[in-house]
């Protein structure tokens, strides 16, 4: 048999990841229950998790952005989700849609454009919960921020608003076809606000990962929230591992019912003891692990108990978000003048890893899984 020709190995990969970005995704497939040996039990470390999908590299939270992420080698992809006017579960990154979507474009939804207080943030646009599932298949994803990623922007028109199931059914596409488990890190996003609209996310999120043999301790998902009170209820409800995300201030469902919890007081030790009680993990702000100096440059000699502390309750810490573009770095990491360009994110990498960090959001997870090998 002749030696396989690795310039055509090479065009087949690239051919087969065109078809994933520009062709429609299997959404149809059957669910079936992963495998024995795809189990939580046994993961890389530390792990790579794909944020947005690979969302450097296609419009965030698109089948595109997820399945480029897992060719890239991402041991899990995170769908942000939302709820629909009629209790569908989709992946956007907030439930306002002008900044990811083309409805500004969309006369028909013209109307649909309003005011409204989310999280106590007064904003002005379409929300997700105003639009029934069959609506929002009408739009198409466009890119966040063009300005930073404009490469990006040139799909913007192209990708739907996916999901949840249609997600599972890729990712399952996808692990069958590399042969490895590819999990799903899945944040519930504004659970208070949806609760408050008469559409409460967890039993359907539930409701669906249970159809999908996804629904115990074992199964390679991850749940978190920058609210408490869902991830409780979670917690009693199910096995699946949670984890806590940490932000500024207070979780929103404390202010929200007048209580006094702040995410300072939860990263204490006392704290992560009692986030120890429901979930298995903390995702924090890398800045809440290494914070910035004044002068904007990361100093490992600035370091916090954050992990240590969190570590000693026995809670994984997996920090967000790394960004390859100079605009996202600390000011001693970047490499020239140009927002867009590239700079030395393999060296802060390197020193949150040294910092012991268990797992990292990352928007291009192909340098992650190059560090770690």
């Amino acid at each position: 048999m002749p030696a396989p020709n690795p310039l055509l190995a090479a065009h087949s990969r690239l051919g087969a990841l065109a078809c994933l970005l520009c062709l429609p995704f299997m959404a149809g497939a059957a669910p079936e229950s992963p495998s024995q040996e795809h189990t939580a039990e046994a993961q890389p470390y530390p792990l790579v998790i794909g944020h947005r999908g690979a969302s450097g590299y296609v419009p965030e939270h698109t089948l595109g952005a997820y399945a480029l992420a897992v060719t890239l080698g991402a041991d899990y992809i995170e769908p942000d989700l939302v709820m629909t006017k009629d209790g569908q579960l989709v992946a956007r990154h907030d439930n306002e849609l002008g900044l990811t979507t083309d409805v500004a474009d969309h006369p028909e939804f013209a109307e649909r454009k309003r005011s409204k207080t989310v999280d106590g943030i007064a904003l002005n646009g379409w929300f997700s919960e105003d639009f029934t599932l069959a609506e929002l298949k009408t739009l198409r994803a466009i890119e966040r921020i063009p300005d930073v990623r404009p490469g990006n922007a040139r799909l913007n028109g192209s990708l739907q608003i996916p999901t949840l199931q249609e997600i599972i059914d890729l990712s399952k596409d996808l692990q069958r076809s590399q042969q490895r488990q590819i999990g799903l890190y899945i944040e519930t996003k504004h659970p208070s606000h949806f609760q408050q609209q008469g559409l409460s996310m967890e039993k359907p999120l539930l409701k669906i990962l249970r159809e999908n043999g996804l629904d115990s301790a074992e199964a390679p998902v991850y749940i978190q929230s920058f609210e408490v009170n869902n991830l409780k209820q979670l917690s009693r409800d199910s096995d699946i591992r949670l984890i806590q995300l940490y932000g500024e201030g207070q979780p929103f469902d404390q202010v929200s019912s007048g209580g006094s919890l702040t995410y300072a007081q939860m990263a204490t030790p006392q704290g992560f003891k009692q986030v120890a009680e429901y979930a298995v993990g903390v995702g924090p702000h890398k800045s809440a692990i290494i914070p910035l100096d004044s002068k904007g440059m990361l100093d490992p000699a600035n370091a916090t108990r954050f992990v240590a502390d969190a570590h000693a309750a026995k809670l994984k810490v997996h920090p967000y978000t790394f960004r390859a573009e100079n605009s996202f770095l600390p000011v001693n990491l970047r490499k020239g003048d140009d927002p867009q360009a590239r700079g030395d994110i393999e060296q802060e990498i390197d020193i949150f890893l040294d910092a012991g960090i268990d797992g990292l959001f990352m928007d291009q997870p192909d340098i992650g899984i190059k560090l770690r090998k």
